[in-house]
Parts: structure tokens; sequence; C-alpha cells
């Protein structure tokens, strides 16, 4: 008999559902979780106010804490507009800020937003000429010509707005997984148009989760909903105080016997007593008088209203919390409390409003801005960006406080060796979006600067960044190598007369001095002072012969008809340095021959320093290869760039005839 092995199998795991009660409780004193007290009582029904479309716009029209709660955030995130970072010229700022008051972007957009919070969806349609004709097809950016975009038209979501079921299913779409057409139905008319996704700009409440956002149909939730209840608290907190002030003074009076005269007597004696009590309460006043019997009484009760306001001041709150705008702002209330400003609330709103700067408005201004730029512009920037501009603005005191502060740290690293002056303008400039200083440091000024970084020092090198810059005040080109090059001024090449420099008296062939000295530190006649009389010399020389400066409004009216003036083969002009000014004010010359040289004139390199040299009617103009008028030369300064000739004529016949 063959023996069977039995084989025992567990029986399969099941699953048991059961409460789980890992939560405090005290059952003998009714506290915690399922225990009958009144906090276990307490449940939260799903509302879903955003549908109550009636409910919602008498609360905006009736309610001034509600328009508030719409209103002020919009307002705020838009108040300030934004910065365009990428490199354009003020004239096309300008052409910009003329375009944005014509279609009333700003104002249309805030009204999107409005309407978003309040219903939790709204919807604005771009109007562009020339592609109106079939609305379902995508915005072609390519077509739009000058002046197309025409602004946007807004609708709620309540406004015959009909999102598609079909959805985007573009993932490099920044509107991925939301309706490719919404039909827009006139409530009018009942004509009904299918616009596509990239003509319409979204504007939502607050965010939901996925199943509450597919129920909203692909809208968000008004931001009434969560502050509704706070709203009513408040409201019923403040009637009811405003009723209480109708019992602030309550006056009684105690009649003997009140009770059996009402009781013993007829209906026409009752009707007597009453009407004597209205005329004696008709006539109470602090001119009357009141008579009664001796064993009657008049009392005055008053009603104290302290600890109300405090508790008035909570709801206040709850509801300024719920909308996250301070009591401040919301109510229009100065801080209450010793030392009390607000600006920490302030600077906590102001965060808040740059995250949804961020979160909020900038996908909403990526999508509309560039139709609205291609139609001012003619074309969008390839490096287009923006900024949002500050919510806060500064006072005038902090907005000085900060250019010092930020100027005094420039300084300081520039003097102390860590930063060059191109570096420290550059950091100047930067500050005066925020300060309002050093707003005329010009491009041209920091190209012109130095780029080397100086040794440390009290003017930020040996001379102050001096020792670089050549004789015409401008920064002279920086040269590679452990040796200085210098590069010299071209003179004409004559042939060499030794009639022509006379070097004293005959016996003295090779004489440069007056005392008959040849020069050398071994001259008897010259040993002690030979140096110092050479520095004196030089000294006089370069303080007599440099060009006079010329008057401000002298150099900005050569400036003002130069810059933008046309150098032929080279472009506008842009600068005039003030070596330039001073040249023209010194040697009078005209304007309008510097013009004719410009346009006229002779062209050919400037080989000594780079750029080009204009020459028409014995004048030569120095331009920079960025279209900087450097210096001017005339007839007498011809031989040298400079004017060393004519320097050196003075210096002759003021020290006798020697060269």
């Amino acid at each position: 008999m063959s023996k069977r092995k039995r084989t025992l199998s567990a029986p399969a795991p099941q699953l048991r559902r059961a409460r789980a009660l890992d939560a405090f409780t005290n059952v003998l004193a009714r506290l915690g979780a399922g225990t009958p007290n009144l906090l276990e009582g307490t449940e939260y029904s799903l509302q879903r106010l955003s549908r109550d479309f009636n409910q919602l716009n008498a609360l905006y029209r009736e309610s001034w804490i509600i328009r508030r709660i719409i209103d002020v955030i919009p307002s705020d995130m838009l108040k300030n507009w934004i910065t365009i970072t990428s490199g354009i010229d003020p004239d096309v700022e300008k052409k910009l800020s003329i375009s944005l008051r014509r279609t009333q972007l700003i104002d249309k957009l805030k009204r999107g937003m409005q309407w978003g919070r309040l219903y939790g969806g709204a919807l604005g349609v771009m109007l562009v000429k020339h592609q109106g004709y079939n609305l379902s097809q995508p915005l072609r950016l390519d077509w739009i010509m000058p002046g197309d975009f025409a602004g946007l038209l807004i609708f709620d979501r309540w406004n015959g707005v009909n999102p598609s079921s079909e959805l985007i299913e573009d993932i490099s779409d920044p509107d991925y997984g939301y309706p490719k057409y919404y039909t827009v139905t006139d409530p009018a008319g009942g004509g009904s148009v299918k616009i596509h996704h990239s003509r319409v700009i979204r504007f939502t409440g607050n965010t939901l989760p996925f199943w509450e956002e597919i129920a909203e149909m692909q809208w968000g939730a008004s931001v009434v909903e969560s502050v509704f209840d706070e709203l009513k608290k408040r409201d019923n907190v403040s009637w009811n105080i405003a009723q209480l002030t109708f019992m602030a003074n309550i006056r009684v009076l105690k009649m003997q016997d009140l009770g059996q005269l009402l009781a013993a007597t007829d209906s026409e004696s009752q009707a007597e007593l009453l009407r004597t009590l209205e005329a004696q309460n008709m006539l109470l006043n602090n001119m009357g008088m009141q008579v009664m019997d001796a064993a009657d009484g008049l009392e005055t009760h008053q009603y104290t209203f302290g600890g109300l306001a405090d508790c008035y001041q909570q709801f206040i709150m709850d509801i300024s919390g719920a909308a996250e705008i301070p009591v401040t702002k919301l109510f229009g209330r100065s801080p209450s409390g010793l030392n009390a400003t607000g600006e920490s609330d302030l600077q906590n709103y102001y965060d808040m409003i740059a995250e949804k700067q961020e979160a909020v408005l900038r996908p909403i201004l990526n999508k509309v801005l560039p139709p609205f730029i291609i139609s001012t512009i003619g074309s969008l920037p390839e490096d287009f960006d923006f900024d949002f501009d500050p919510v806060a603005e500064p006072t005038d005191k902090e907005r000085a406080d900060l250019a010092k502060c930020g100027t005094d740290n420039v300084v300081a690293a520039y003097n102390a060796g860590l930063i060059s002056q191109r570096t420290a303008l550059k950091e100047l400039k930067q500050q005066s979006e925020r300060t309002g200083v050093w707003t005329n440091i010009t491009d041209e000024d920091i190209e012109r600067a130095s780029d080397t970084v100086e040794q440390a020092g009290e003017m930020g090198g040996t001379f102050g960044g001096m020792e670089n810059m050549d004789m015409s005040g401008e920064q002279a080109p920086q040269c590679s190598g452990n040796a200085p090059q210098v590069s010299l001024p071209a003179m004409d090449k004559k042939p060499w007369k030794e009639s022509e420099h006379n070097r004293g008296q005959p016996g003295n062939a090779g004489q440069f001095t007056k005392t008959g000295g040849d020069g050398s530190s071994n001259s008897k006649e010259n040993k002690s002072d030979n140096g110092l009389q050479k520095s004196a010399t030089n000294a006089k020389m370069n303080a007599e012969n440099d060009s006079p400066p010329a008057p401000p409004d002298k150099k900005a009216y050569y400036r003002k008809e130069l810059v933008g003036y046309e150098a032929r083969g080279l472009g506008k002009i842009k600068a005039v340095s003030d070596h330039a000014c001073n040249r023209i004010y010194s040697r009078r010359i005209s304007v309008d021959v510097i013009k004719k040289a410009l346009s006229d004139g002779e062209k050919y390199p400037d080989t000594n320093h780079g750029g080009y040299i204009y020459e028409c009617a014995g004048i030569k103009v120095s331009l920079t290869k960025n279209c900087v008028i450097k210096t001017i030369w005339t007839k007498e300064t011809n031989g040298l760039q400079y004017g060393m000739e004519d320097k050196l004529e003075r210096w002759k016949a003021k020290y006798g005839g020697t060269s």
C-alpha cells in the first residue's frame, strides 16, 4: 500500500477593512476623534460658489470688500508694468509706450484678470487685422504687419465661452493639456465663433485639483470661495455692532401701581395715559422738564462698548488673511499698535505680488507681447526678454541712501584696485535704473574707459588713471607685452636745414639754453638747475598751449548739431569728445564746415590711432570706428596731430627764438 503525501496549503490572506483609530481620543472626557462632542460635529461640504453667477454678481456690486479683493491684486501686478531688457533704442521704447496706450492693453489685461478672479475664468481674444476671416486657424506671427494688433476682447467664462473637449497634444506648447478650441457665442445675436487657442489668453482664478478642474471645464475657482465664510462673519458682526448703537442710552420711567392702573381702567383711560407718556417723551430734552408723581422715578441705562473693537479687529484680520491682502491695504487703515509701521506686512504682500507676477502674469505676457511688439516695431528681437518693475516704490530719502551706498561701494572697490574704470562705470550705470543717479553715463563713455585694473590708491592708481590718457583727454589704446609702446603722431617729413634752427653763438654749437650751457649735466653754468629749469619749462608749455575749454552751452550746441549727422561710409555720429568741442571753440571752426567734411571730404584711414580721417576745406576730422569724433585739426595744426608746430612757434617767440 502506497502512502500518499498530503500537502497542507495555507489559505489565501483576506483583506479586512477597518477604521483606523490612530488619532487622539479620550472617551471618558469626550475628547478627540469619534467621541460625542461639539467639535466632532463639524463638517465641510462642497459648495462650488463659482457656479453661482447671480451670487457672485451681487457680491461684486454690493460688497465693497469683495470688490477690493478682486481688484487690488491685478492692479498692483500691472501697476509699474515691465522693463524690456533687450537692447532697444529710446525711440522704440517711446513707440511701444504710445502703442500700449492706443490699444489699452494694460487695462484689458487687468479686466481679464479681474473677471478670472471673480468667476474663476475669463478669456481674452487677440484682435489682429487681416487674420480674422477664419479664427479657427492658428495665429501667424510672420503675417502680422505694422499696426495690425488692435488689443484684446475680454469675455468672462459665463459670457458664452465654451471650451472644446479636444485638448492640445503638443507637449512643447505651453498650453499643453488645455482645450484646443473655444466657442464664443454672442449673447445678443446668438451667433457663435470657433477660435483657435493660439489667438486667446486664458485668465483663471484659484487653481484646482485635477478632477475639480475637469468639473469646472478647465477653469479655476473664484477667489470669493475661500473668503466667503469669513465675509459673512465680518458682515454679521458689523451689523450687530451697528444695532447696539441704538441701545447706547435707554431711559426707564418707573410709575407706582402701573399694573393696577392698566387692569382696572377702561381702554379710553389707557389710551389717554399712552398719549400723555408719548407727549412727555417727545418734549423731553435738555431745556425741558419731566412731571411725575413723588413715588415715580426716571432712570437712564447706558451700554458700554468695551471689547467690541478688539472682537471686530479679529474678524478683519481673518478676512485679510483669507484674501492675502494686508489690513492696511484692504481696509485703508493705518497700522495699529505702539511703533507699528506696517512695513513687514507690506513687504510680505509685495513678495506675494512678485510671486504671482512670475507664476500667473508672465505666461500671459509671453503670449500677448510678441504680436504686440511685431505690430509696433515690425519684428521681435531675438534676445527679447523682460523683467517686472518692483511694486514698492522707494521714497526720495531711501533712493538717495541707496544711491550713496551703491556709489561708495563701487568707488571703494575701484580705489582698492579690485575693478577697472570700465567695470566701475558699468556698475554705476546698472544702479541708475533703481536709484535714478548716474543716468547720463553712456555706452560710449564705458567703451572709452580703461579696462585695466589700476594699482590701489586714493585716486584709483598712481595718477588716478591719467597715465594712460593721450593728449586729447581720451584713453590711449592698451598694448600687450612688458614694455609700453608709444604711438607718436605723424609729422610732415621735410629735409633738415641747419640755418633754420639757430643753436646760439658759433662758438657754442649745440647750445640749447640762454646761459650758454650745452644742456648736459656736466656744464658748469647749468649743473645745479638744469633739470629744474627743464621741468618748469615743460610745465609752462603744457599749461599755456592746451586748447581753452569750451563753455557748457557751446558743447551742448556742438553735440546737438553733430550727433546724428551722417558721416559718409561710416554711419551717424554717436558722440563728440570734449577735446573736439574745445578745438571747435578755440579755433572758431564752423559746424557747417565740419558737416561738409563729413559728407563730401576725402576719407582715408588713420594709421596712427585707428578709425578714419575726413579732410576738406583745410580741416581734418578724426573719427573712431564707433563714429565718435575724437579730434579736429586745422591748417595751423596740419603738421602734427595735436598742433605741436603751432605750440613750438609760440614757445620760440616767448623764449627768445630758441627751439
